[in-house]
């Protein structure tokens, strides 16, 4: 919704709240590039501050061009970041493709200090040869690409805040709003 996303003070901010609204119990804002802007490899740079409350699950994440005509997860994804308020702290960098999807997905983990206060810079280096995920400069995970994969085609963007889900787990019954702020989003090819 409209009403979850603001600019303020310089600085993005997607915001989930508790409120009914449309038969769910939650309201929060995500935004894409599809049709708009798409890029195969590069380096994928993000600033931000993550949400807090078990249940929040922010991400900034990719799927292939092609998603309309072979699916998921023949398109491909490539979560640059993703964190669950009941793991606060915790980062993760995965990548889904046929046959490793879902909660057999590949990636890695790192845990960093004050994810929710602090900005940290989250960086993918995305080549034919290798997806690399790093936070503040320090690498956590590597993942050999290749020419059979999905990762070798145009990509779009998405930023949002779920709430719950497969992942996020059940949410807090007492949160009632947090956001996730983006200071700055670049890609350079």
């Amino acid at each position: 919704r409209p009403e979850n996303v603001i600019i303020s003070g310089g600085t993005l901010k997607i915001i989930a709240k508790k409120e009914t609204y449309s038969g769910s119990a939650y309201t929060s804002a995500r935004i894409l590039t599809k049709d708009k802007f798409s890029f195969k490899y590069g380096k994928i740079e993000f600033s931000a501050k993550l949400p807090t409350g078990v249940g929040t699950w922010p991400a900034v994440w990719s799927l292939g061009n092609n998603i309309n005509t072979v699916g998921w997860p023949a398109c491909g994804e490539i979560d640059f970041m993703e964190h669950v308020g009941a793991q606060q702290n915790k980062i993760f960098g995965t990548l889904h493709y046929p046959g490793f999807s879902g909660g057999n997905a590949v990636g890695g983990t790192v845990v960093i200090s004050n994810a929710s206060s602090a900005f940290h810079k989250y960086t993918v280096e995305w080549t034919a040869a290798s997806i690399r995920f790093s936070v503040d400069d320090v690498p956590f995970f590597t993942f050999t690409n290749s020419a059979s994969l999905p990762f070798n085609q145009n990509f779009f963007m998405i930023m949002n805040v779920a709430m719950g889900g497969n992942f996020g787990g059940p949410v807090d019954p007492a949160f009632i709003s947090s956001a996730m702020e983006v200071d700055y989003i670049r890609v350079y090819q």
